[in-house]
């Protein structure tokens, strides 16, 4: 591994001091420095050795600054370790040919995991990964369990040599390693009593299992036979044996501990439960909580009295349909709004595919063109690769546009971000 720098910011100390992009930064602190988590661990005191590699020829460099004053520089992208495992449920294998090059990469990278809240099974970490998310701390991490039955986890994750995942788990907890995990539910596989007895193995590695999600098996039309989607009936019960679990955890330590992913309690026909139950929120990009938040801020929002004229329109997936009607309807109290809202079916992936963020371009454009009279048109920014305009398809926002000729722009999923743009957003040309 070698840590490249792809970046000197100007006016910072790197730059000052004469770092180039392209140096190879060789140690920090006279420790070796092999990615970006080694810059950060090695970069925190306020006196920095550093040794780069230039061409052939190494230079020093050494200097001093205040208390959380960057050195300004940034490294290049470290290469990431890719999952070695066949799972059942794979949703990349689900994946039809000609999408975004980067979709079909298996992450399976404890530093992902550290850095950016991925999951990881664990399957394919070395003695010294294991060392060193203990010597640095790396914690959190996130881990996919799916079941504490080794037996059952290994024909999950189609692996026979996958590790005892109480055992890695036990070695972490005894380590003071924090994890939120994930059990993504397949029924016929881990439900039922298997998952009664995987939550009761897991809860009692608190605090340092701090927090375990339940969510449900994504089953695309590109796959044939094998898992079944979850349904009404899997949901329901689902729900009652986590609710167990929760009171439990409640009861003992204060906290539910055990979360649903808001989608089980959408296909069960269920209210969520209440925003507290959630804490913090650890695991809201896993799609845990998402609903109850967006109705308590849709509840405490002010609304204009009057805006406009702004005629506007906002899509969503079917999931979430009920919550933004139920938004929408509150927004019609201000005068000079028109604001349609679409449901967008997902014909790429297949219709049990129902959340928001797997939404593709062409299906909004299918969905919205000849049904609208409004100048602009919301796209949560959910649907689009992060950082970007372009969908899972490679449509951006600008073919959309084009086709439908009137503005499309990306918003914050949230009461706010729709707000903002009905009220300002859609009148500004860019």
């Amino acid at each position: 591994m070698s840590a490249i720098i792809s970046h000197v910011t100007d006016g910072t100390i790197a730059q000052k001091a004469g770092l180039e992009k392209g140096d190879v930064l060789v140690s920090l602190n006279g420790m070796p420095v092999r990615d970006v988590i080694d810059y950060m661990y090695y970069s925190r005191e306020s006196t920095v050795d550093l040794v780069i590699m230039r061409g052939k020829k190494t230079r020093s460099f050494k200097f001093k600054r205040k208390e959380n004053v960057p050195l300004g520089i940034e490294l290049k992208s470290f290469r990431t370790k890719t999952c070695r495992n066949k799972c059942v449920f794979c949703f990349v294998h689900q994946l039809p040919k000609g999408m975004r090059k980067s979709l079909y990469l298996k992450d399976d990278d404890y530093r992902m995991s550290f850095l950016f809240g991925n999951y990881i099974t664990l399957s394919n970490l070395s003695a010294k990964d294991k060392n060193r998310i203990i010597e640095q701390r790396l914690s959190p991490v996130y881990v996919s369990v799916h079941s504490t039955n080794n037996t059952v986890r290994r024909k999950m994750l189609g692996n026979s040599r996958a590790p005892d995942i109480m055992k890695d788990l036990q070695e972490f907890v005894s380590n003071k390693i924090r994890m939120h995990v994930q059990v993504v539910l397949c029924p016929g596989l881990n439900d039922g009593e298997e998952l009664a007895s995987t939550l009761k193995d897991l809860q009692k590695f608190y605090p340092y299992v701090s927090s375990i999600a339940v969510v449900p098996v994504g089953i695309t039309k590109q796959r044939k036979g094998g898992i079944r989607p979850v349904e009404k009936n899997d949901a329901a019960n689902a729900i009652e044996t986590v609710k167990k679990i929760r009171l439990r955890c409640k009861r003992r330590h204060g906290d539910p501990v055990v979360h649903l992913a808001d989608e089980m309690y959408l296909k069960a026909g269920l209210p969520c439960p209440p925003l507290k139950d959630y804490g913090d929120l650890p695991q809201i990009e896993n799609g845990v909580g998402l609903v109850p938040v967006f109705l308590h801020k849709a509840k405490k929002l002010r609304l204009p009295k009057k805006i406009g004229p702004v005629k506007a329109a906002v899509v969503t997936g079917a999931s979430f349909m009920p919550f933004l009607e139920e938004y929408a309807e509150k927004l019609s109290s201000i005068e000079g709004l028109s604001l349609d809202v679409f449901k967008v079916e997902n014909k790429f992936f297949g219709h049990s595919v129902t959340v928001a963020g797997l939404l593709t371009g062409k299906d909004i454009l299918k969905t919205v063109v000849g049904k609208t009279k409004a100048d602009c048109l919301l796209v949560p920014n959910v649907m689009l690769k992060e950082g970007s305009d372009t969908f899972l398809d490679n449509v951006t926002l600008k073919d959309i546009g084009d086709s439908l000729g009137i503005q499309v722009k990306a918003i914050e999923a949230t009461p706010e971000g729709i707000l903002r743009w009905i009220t300002d957003g859609c009148k500004r040309q860019d």
